[in-house]
């Protein structure tokens, strides 16, 4: 009961108008369902459910979704009815417990194993993106009590989620919660590169939240004396994985990381992001380019926040984070906050129209990949690789995978931009169609109507797979002519 009594103080945190009621009858009815079942670390099958709702809970999500994660594995693993559960608890209830049930059963091993489970992932995110958000908090709790099992099974669930689970999670915008399930799966993939991680931030992470400290103490002086009200200001230490990532790109030299611990400024509003922001610059020198305005330019998965570093006191390096509320929620909760916004205040967070679009779009050419190599190599390019954001010259925000170039970017605007261009100005500058493109880049397509289509030669420097099948398309059917006017040529000779 001590579990569950957590979880309703919990919830009554952060919403005190909630009725339990529901959610008492969903944990005797999930707890006598599961009565006499045991995990495989010895604890009783309801702690899983209840620590899989705790995590929803922590995400601010309604009422429908916590209650589905105390049933999520009734159905699966006992004789309860999804009919029952409609039944006791309402349509929508029943219709989350129904998808995440769906996900469960996965037929195949191997790659058939990987290439289902995403399939069917992103078409339950279609019909309901709670069904995975679910399934990701599902995963969280069995990694942590993965030593329980038998390295096999450890290494292909670790796996599993730093190559699925993590990654959306990611493209959800659901940060804090992509940072703890590739924590715990890295252990396990990658071990040794865990024990050296773990022991390279060791020193330098006790040294750089104690300087950090200091850093807060004179932040907060200097607000209280501007008159800036602040909600909360404290240190957020990078998780280890995305530590390891980062190193990777650094020499492997601890050095080069300026974030691994920094300062995170909650406010009331939009205005006071920038006040801080100034006050900042106004007290500590920022570094050149070091300066990203998130909340003008938003990231594709809706995360809004304004990043700065600058040469602290003693000359010290640190990363400031500055954000309202609303911004904070939905850094750490993604689409997730969406939900809690419209059952807390009647109002829906307002999710960017690219935050979905990247699923329905994803749905529309997995239906004609059936070939399971190709089908995840695909995913790796588009949907799993680190993204970057680029504009058009009217502001609008395109999303698209690492090392991307214009030719991407045209076929992401529309497949005659793509099939026509002829050059691109990156930054106002003329840029060969191979360049990559970074973060933050303004892109501009030069298109020229005259142009027969594109050339074979850019299938090796793409990297979507949507600019890949429509130039193999559009080659394919100009193939097709030329072959049709060949044979008029050969049977009709002049």
């Amino acid at each position: 009961m001590t579990m569950l009594n957590e979880l309703k103080s919990l919830i009554l945190q952060n919403n005190p108008k909630a009725d339990l009621t529901m959610l008492e009858l969903a944990y005797d009815f999930a707890n006598k369902a599961h009565a006499g079942q045991k995990r495989l670390d010895g604890t009783d099958y309801i702690t899983h459910s209840l620590a899989t709702t705790y995590t929803l809970a922590k995400m601010n999500l309604d009422m429908d979704t916590i209650i589905a994660g105390l049933l999520h594995d009734v159905p699966e693993d006992t004789a309860v009815t999804l009919d029952e559960i409609e039944k006791n608890f309402g349509r929508n209830v029943a219709k989350l417990v129904g998808g995440v049930t769906k996900l469960g059963k996965l037929k195949y091993r191997g790659l058939e194993r990987y290439a289902e489970n995403l399939r069917k992932m992103f078409v339950a995110m279609a019909e309901d993106v709670r069904v995975v958000i679910i399934k990701l908090a599902d995963r969280l709790h069995n990694l942590s009590t993965l030593s329980s099992l038998p390295p096999v099974k450890q290494q292909r669930i670790a796996r599993e989620t730093l190559e699925i689970y993590a990654p959306i999670a990611n493209r959800l915008g659901i940060g804090e919660l992509k940072g703890e399930l590739e924590d715990l799966a890295f252990r396990y993939v990658y071990p040794e590169e865990y024990a050296w991680t773990v022991k390279q931030s060791q020193t330098r992470m006790e040294d750089q939240l104690a300087y950090v400290e200091e850093i807060i103490d004179q932040l907060k002086k200097m607000l209280s004396e501007s008159r800036v009200k602040y909600l909360s200001i404290h240190g957020r230490a990078k998780h280890l994985y995305s530590l390891y990532r980062k190193l990777q790109r650094k020499d492997m030299d601890i050095s080069k990381v300026y974030d691994l611990v920094a300062v995170r400024i909650i406010v009331e509003n939009v205005a006071d992001c920038y006040h801080v922001l100034g006050l900042l610059h106004g007290k500590w020198k920022p570094l050149p380019g070091r300066i990203k305005d998130y909340i003008a330019q938003p990231k594709p998965n809706g995360y809004r926040s304004l990043h700065t570093t600058v040469f602290g006191s003693e000359g010290r390096i640190v990363e400031f984070q500055i954000r309202d509320v609303i911004m904070h929620d939905h850094a750490e909760y993604g689409i997730a906050a969406h939900w809690h916004y419209k059952e807390k205040n009647d109002t829906e967070l307002k999710l960017p129209p690219e935050q979905l679009k990247w699923i329905t779009e994803l749905l529309q050419w997995q239906k004609d990949i059936t070939d399971n190599e190709q089908y995840l190599d695909s995913l790796k390019l588009d949907i799993f690789q680190n993204r970057i954001f680029v504009f058009t010259p009217k502001g609008d925000v395109i999303d698209l995978p690492e090392d991307a170039t214009p030719v991407d970017f045209a076929y992401y605007i529309h497949s005659d931009i793509g099939n026509h261009c002829t050059g691109a100005r990156v930054n106002e500058k003329m840029s060969p169609l191979d360049t990559t493109l970074k973060s933050g880049d303004l892109v501009e397509i030069i298109v020229d109507k005259n142009r027969q289509g594109p050339s074979e030669d850019w299938l090796s420097f793409v990297k979507t797979n949507m600019a890949r099948a429509h130039i193999k398309a559009y080659l394919k059917k100009r193939r097709g002519g030329l072959s049709k006017i060949f044979s008029r040529k050969s049977t009709n000779p002049s």
